[in-house]
């Protein structure tokens, strides 16, 4: 496949063979999440954000397997590097517990596994004085130890802060932080303690023009600080053992916050020295267009969870904020992939060497402003930073069809997100044609017969279901 001309080529979607490799899976696979019954031909040409499906299409891929394939398709930086080693199994050690190596000195060892990556990610957080890495399988394991270890370091807090719209992973404690979806948390138990407070719905509020009640009045303090002060609030600030943000929402439909909100978490943060975890599993490693969502704003936090693009789950603070105490910590397999921790950083690698974090902010810019400039139908606001972009309409149904139409008529993924809103998340070195191929394609999309005839269903409210 020939990146530089390659376009979406659609005939029947989904086709024959998606519908039997769909039912095959079905036949035996709990309910998940579903979007649509794309199905990837792993043994077909793919390049970048195109790919093939069991069927022949040729898709035009902006979702990045929901941020998890930050590089594409049969990433050549990738595969050749990959292709110089001769790997023996196991290739999956039991965790942390074990320690592997290889020929060469350890600090540039032949083959590069967990110990590499976690020294990585301590370089890449050494902005915020982190020198400490646990590794785990997920993004839902991270934030679960961040909790953990934020907890422990709090000796005796008992309650965290979350905001509306919070989407941290699905495991059963970190559930009790979601505020995206109802369908989440619905009849699970949660853990007791835990708070909800606005998260910035105008990336470009400030306390006088706040709208989300974050800011009740200019010249009041926010609704976090005054849950915290000594007169009239409803915490003991020592009770509280972590803040946890998304410094830019994903699953909540991209939302990305004002510098003013930013401001004041950074502030409450310090003044009542609460840990502020950050949770970069989607905005991180380079998305955004820089190398942590969080570098874009005020706050400093005290542990970062990431996850998708790494490969691995990782939870990164400082010495101190970690326990010190052994088992206090620990996962048979987390952090035992050596494959997974090899492709980590070899995509950190690429991403550095390749200047993607800066190609992800001047091809977000050039998207941001493309979608902004074909006035889209019935789209009531565009944003994103970096290579985290969203469309919001003015319903579901039309969102709904119009993420339909761009897969069956046009052959684009796409993801929804939120209430009303439509993801895009291209790969990092997505190039400045495919970008406005992406963007034509939704466009016209937005105008297809069959989206205009979607029920247009009168939503009331914004985008956080």
């Amino acid at each position: 496949m020939d990146r530089d001309t390659a376009e979406p080529r659609v005939d029947a979607l989904p086709g024959e063979r998606a519908r039997e490799w769909v039912t095959r899976y079905q036949e035996v696979a709990a309910p998940s999440t579903h979007v649509y019954d794309f199905v990837w031909d792993v043994t077909a040409p793919a390049a970048g954000p195109f790919c093939t499906d069991v069927d022949g299409n040729v898709l035009l891929d902006f979702t990045s397997h929901v941020a998890a394939a930050p590089l594409g398709y049969d990433n050549p930086e990738i595969r050749e590097r990959l292709a110089a080693f001769d790997l023996v199994d196991p290739v999956k050690i039991a965790g942390q517990d074990f320690y592997l190596g290889s020929g060469g000195p350890a600090d540039d060892p032949d083959v590069p596994g967990p110990a590499e990556l976690m020294h990585r990610l301590v370089e890449l957080t050494d902005g915020y004085g982190m020198d400490t890495v646990f590794l785990s399988n997920s993004g839902a394991e991270a934030m679960e130890n961040a909790m953990k270890i934020c907890y422990d370091y709090r000796e005796g807090a008992s309650h965290g802060i979350t905001f509306t719209g919070a989407f941290h992973g699905r495991t059963l404690g970190v559930l009790s932080l979601n505020r995206s979806k109802a369908v989440h948390r619905r009849d699970f138990p949660e853990l007791s303690g835990i708070r909800e407070v606005p998260f910035c719905s105008d990336r470009g509020c400030t306390r006088g023009t706040c709208r989300c009640g974050f800011f009740p009045a200019e010249d009041a303090p926010s609704v976090l600080r005054r849950t915290l002060e000594s007169e009239g609030g409803t915490l003991d600030p020592d009770d509280v053992a972590f803040l946890a943000v998304e410094p830019i929402q994903g699953e909540g439909g991209i939302r990305v916050p004002s510098e003013t909100f930013m401001d004041e978490l950074a502030a409450v943060s310090s003044d009542f020295g609460i840990p502020l975890i950050a949770d970069e599993i989607q905005a991180g490693l380079g998305r955004s267009g820089q190398w942590w969502a969080s570098d874009g704003y005020a706050i400093e936090p005290d542990v970062i969870a990431a996850a998708k693009g790494l490969r691995v789950g990782a939870t990164v603070s400082r010495e101190e904020v970690f326990p010190a105490e052994k088992a206090r910590l620990s996962s048979t397999w987390g952090a035992g992939d050596e494959l997974a921790s090899l492709v980590g950083v070899l995509t950190i690698d690429v991403i550095r060497e390749e200047g993607l974090v800066a190609n992800a902010e001047e091809r977000g810019r050039q998207a941001l402003e493309a979608l902004q400039d074909a006035d889209i139908d019935h789209a009531v606001d565009v944003r994103g930073r970096g290579l985290l972009l969203a469309v919001e309409f003015d319903t579901r149904a039309r969102r709904d069809a119009v993420v339909e139409c761009c897969f069956k008529r046009r052959g684009l993924l796409t993801l929804p997100a939120g209430r009303k809103s439509l993801r895009l998340l291209p790969p990092l070195d997505v190039t400045e044609r495919e970008v406005e191929l992406g963007v034509d394609l939704l466009v016209e999309s937005v105008g297809d017969r069959e989206v205009r005839r979607a029920a247009p269903q009168v939503d009331v409210g914004g985008d956080v279901a």
